[in-house]
C-alpha cells in the first residue's frame, strides 16, 4: 500500500514537472516567434521620474506613451503593437547608463526614447554605440555632437540659442549676464555664447553656475542687482529654476528692470516656478502650446483629453511625441526594426509635427525645425514674438558660423 502510494506520489510529481516544462517550453517558443512573427515590438523609455528632473522628465515620458497610444490604436508598426519598457534614470547619469544597458541587452528594446540632460546623454551615449542601440532625444543641447546612434529631436544650438543671442543683441541690449547649473550642457552653452558676443560687440559682465537642485540664489540675485545687465541669459535645468526666479522676484526685479532668457524653461516648468513669477520673461524654443497649426490644436486636445485639462504641451514634450512617429515611420519605410536600416530609411524623412513640418538630416540625424522666441504670460502660457519663418537647418557643430571655429575642438 505504501509503495502504491509512492507511486502515485511519484507519477503525480512527474506530470507536474513535465506540465511545467511544457509550459515554459511553450513561453519560449511564443517569445522567439513574438520577436520573429510579429506580436510587439518592444521599446525603451528612460527619464527622470524622480529627483530633480523629475520635474521636466514626466511630462516627456507621458507624450511618448500617448505617441505609442496612438500608433497602436492604427495598428501599430509594420502590423505590432508598441510595447513601451518604461526605466526610471532617476536624475542620476550612472543610473542613466545602467538602465540604457539594461534595455538594450536585456530588454531587447529596438530603440529607446530617452533623457533630457545633456550629462544624462553623454552618460548613455557609449553604452549606446557598444551595443549598437538607437536613442531619439528629445531636448534642445549644445551641440558639438553627432552621434549615429541618436537622432537628435530637439534644437541644435543654430536652432535656438544663436538666435536667441543674436535677437537679444538686437532688441535687448549688450549686457549679458550668464548663469546655468554647472554641467556640460549650460558650460558648453555659455561658451557658444561668449564667442558669439565677442564677434558681436556684446559685453559679457558675469558668468555663474550652481549644482543641479541647487535653491539659494541670494547671492547670485545680488550680483545681478549690482551688475544691471541688458539680459540674463538662464541655462538652469530642473527645479532650481523655481527658486531663481522667485527670489528673482522677491528682489524685487521684474521682467520690465531685466530681461531674462530661459532655454530650458518651458511650459511645463512655468506651472511649477508660477506665472506670476516670470510674467513678461522670455524664452526661445521651436514650438509652444500657443503655436498655430492644425496639429497642434489636434495635439494639445488630446494630450489634455488624456492627461488632465489642467495640464500644458511644451517643446520637449512635442519633441518627444515627434521622435516616437519618427520612428515608426522610419520602421515602416525600411520594413524592419533593424538599426541600420531604420537610419537608411530616416535620411530626408519629413514628419507633420505641431510645430511645423519638420524633417530628418540625413547627414547628422538632426531635424531642420523653425525657431521661435516667445514672452512668458499672465497665465502661463507663451506668446510667440518672433520667428525664423522656416525650417533651419541643423548645424550642430556650428560650422557656418566663422565666430565658432574652434569651439568643437
Amino acid at each position: 500500500m505504501i509503495k502504491k502510494k509512492i507511486m502515485r506520489l511519484l507519477a503525480v510529481m512527474l506530470a507536474a514537472f513535465l506540465l511545467l516544462s511544457g509550459c515554459s517550453s511553450q513561453k519560449a517558443g511564443e517569445t522567439g516567434a513574438a520577436k520573429e512573427s510579429g506580436d510587439v515590438i518592444k521599446v525603451g523609455i528612460l527619464h527622470s521620474l524622480s529627483g530633480t528632473m523629475a520635474i521636466s522628465e514626466v511630462s516627456v515620458r507621458d507624450a511618448e506613451l500617448m505617441a505609442i497610444e496612438e500608433i497602436n490604436a492604427k495598428g501599430g508598426v509594420l502590423g505590432k503593437k508598441i510595447q513601451p519598457v518604461i526605466e526610471d534614470g532617476a536624475s542620476d547619469w550612472p543610473t542613466f547608463a545602467e538602465k540604457a544597458k539594461k534595455l538594450l541587452q536585456n530588454d531587447k528594446v529596438a530603440t529607446v526614447f530617452g533623457c533630457w540632460t545633456s550629462a544624462s546623454r553623454k552618460a548613455v551615449l557609449p553604452v549606446f554605440e557598444q551595443n549598437n542601440g538607437l536613442l531619439w532625444y528629445p531636448v534642445q543641447y549644445e551641440g558639438m555632437e553627432a552621434s549615429p546612434n541618436i537622432f537628435y529631436t530637439g534644437a541644435a544650438p543654430n536652432q535656438q540659442i544663436v538666435p536667441a543671442v543674436d535677437w537679444l543683441l538686437k532688441n535687448k541690449g549688450k549686457k549679458f549676464f550668464l548663469i546655468g547649473s554647472d554641467y556640460v550642457f549650460p558650460r558648453t552653452a555659455n561658451q557658444i555664447i561668449k564667442a558669439q558676443l565677442a564677434a558681436s560687440g556684446g559685453e559679457l559682465v558675469a558668468e555663474e553656475y550652481t549644482p543641479l537642485g541647487y535653491t539659494d540664489y541670494s547671492t547670485i540675485v545680488n550680483k545681478i542687482k549690482a551688475a544691471q545687465p541688458d539680459v540674463v541669459f538662464n541655462t538652469l535645468n530642473g527645479d532650481s529654476n523655481v527658486a531663481f526666479f522667485k527670489q528673482l522676484k522677491d528682489a524685487g526685479i521684474s521682467a520690465q528692470d531685466i530681461s531674462t532668457c530661459s532655454v530650458s524653461v518651458a511650459e511645463e516648468e512655468i506651472r511649477g516656478i508660477g506665472a506670476d513669477n516670470m510674467k513678461g520673461h522670455l524664452v526661445s524654443w521651436n514650438y509652444y502650446q500657443t503655436t498655430d497649426t492644425p496639429e497642434n490644436q489636434q495635439f494639445v486636445a488630446n494630450y489634455k483629453k488624456k492627461y488632465g485639462q489642467d495640464r500644458v504641451t511644451d517643446d520637449p514634450i512635442e519633441a518627444a511625441y515627434d521622435a516616437v512617429y519618427l520612428w515608426a515611420a522610419a520602421v515602416e519605410k525600411a520594413g524592419s526594426t533593424d538599426v541600420e536600416k531604420v537610419k537608411a530609411a530616416a535620411k530626408g524623412l519629413e514628419f507633420k509635427a505641431p510645430e511645423g513640418l519638420v524633417k530628418i538630416e540625413g547627414e547628422n540625424q538632426h531635424l531642420w525645425k523653425p525657431v521661435r522666441i516667445g514672452e512668458v504670460q499672465a497665465d502661463g502660457m507663451i506668446k510667440e514674438i518672433w520667428n525664423s519663418g522656416e525650417a533651419v537647418r541643423p548645424d550642430p557643430y556650428l560650422k557656418t558660423y566663422p565666430w565658432a571655429a574652434g569651439l568643437s575642438n
